[in-house]
């Protein structure tokens, strides 16, 4: 039988888009995960209907790009330390994520991507927003992008996991990660340059005092926030989303309490940003 190539369908102009034509229960060929790998390339977030997988699918799946990431603090199912459940209920005080981030950007070496299959939804609401940061760092002035290439700043963590999201270190983690990164990083595939800064857990500039640091990140967190760098997906039960922490961001809104919605992530390990 001829092998048939995926199908890929825009979500917007600037990112974004719908993958069919694939089973993610069943082994890619190498024809079709290089397929995947470009669709994730060029729309950097990728998103796939009616999967119904298991969570050693999922990380069968994640393993195809890389070795998996093991989160310093979320909670994991008995037996897959690799996977984060994602939810929320009436019991909730916060939730993951609903904020601007992307993900673990306080690791030395932040994850490259990673893969959210939804398994349970409110009603309505329950969507997610992502933004792409090739065009946000584009957009800017040249004399900005002159500036904040030559810049670097902290990513922390202690603030938002365990000062909002109350999460403890896993056994042998020693301490709340923290990095210090480029403000403006260049992919390490497609040589793009993108911001990376952002509001869950950027705290400051290097070498700027209080006053100079706060009023750039402020303006770039706002920056962030422009609609035309964005789409919205919305989550169907069984739905997988696909991201590349490399050159996005995304926001969970929380707008179904005291709805529940749960999920499982596999993150797949990156390289250090320069």
């Amino acid at each position: 039988m001829a092998y048939e190539p995926i199908s890929v369908e825009p979500l917007s102009p600037v990112i974004g888009a719908e993958i069919s034509g694939v089973d993610l229960s069943r082994p890619l060929t190498n024809q079709a995960r290089k397929e995947v790998h470009e669709a994730l390339l060029k729309h950097l977030v990728i998103f796939f209907r009616d999967q119904d997988i298991d969570l050693d699918q999922q990380k069968a799946f994640g393993r195809l790009f890389g070795k998996l990431h093991i989160h310093p603090t979320a909670p994991a199912p008995p037996g897959h330390p690799e996977v984060l459940v994602i939810k929320a209920d009436e019991a909730s005080k916060a939730v993951a994520g609903n904020r601007w981030h992307t993900d673990v950007s306080c690791d030395v070496e932040p994850p490259m991507g990673s893969i959210l299959h939804m398994r349970q939804l409110p009603p309505t609401g329950g969507d997610t927003m992502f933004a792409n940061m090739y065009a946000a760092f584009e957009a800017l002035s040249k004399p900005m992008q002159g500036l904040l290439s030559g810049l670097k700043a902290w990513h922390e963590s202690e603030h938002t996991l365990r000062g909002t999201l109350g999460q403890s270190l896993r056994d042998g983690v020693a301490e709340y990660p923290k990095a210090l990164h480029p403000v403006v990083r260049t992919h390490p595939e497609t040589g793009r340059k993108a911001l990376f800064v952002n509001s869950g857990f950027t705290t400051r500039i290097d070498g700027l005092g209080e006053k100079e640091s706060r009023a750039i990140l402020d303006m770039l967190f706002d920056h962030v926030r422009t609609p035309e760098f964005q789409c919205r997906f919305r989550w169907r039960e069984k739905s997988v989303a696909f991201w590349d922490n490399r050159s996005t961001q995304h926001y969970a809104l929380w707008d179904y309490f005291p709805q529940s919605r749960l999920g499982y992530r596999v993150t797949i390990c990156g390289d250090r940003p320069v």
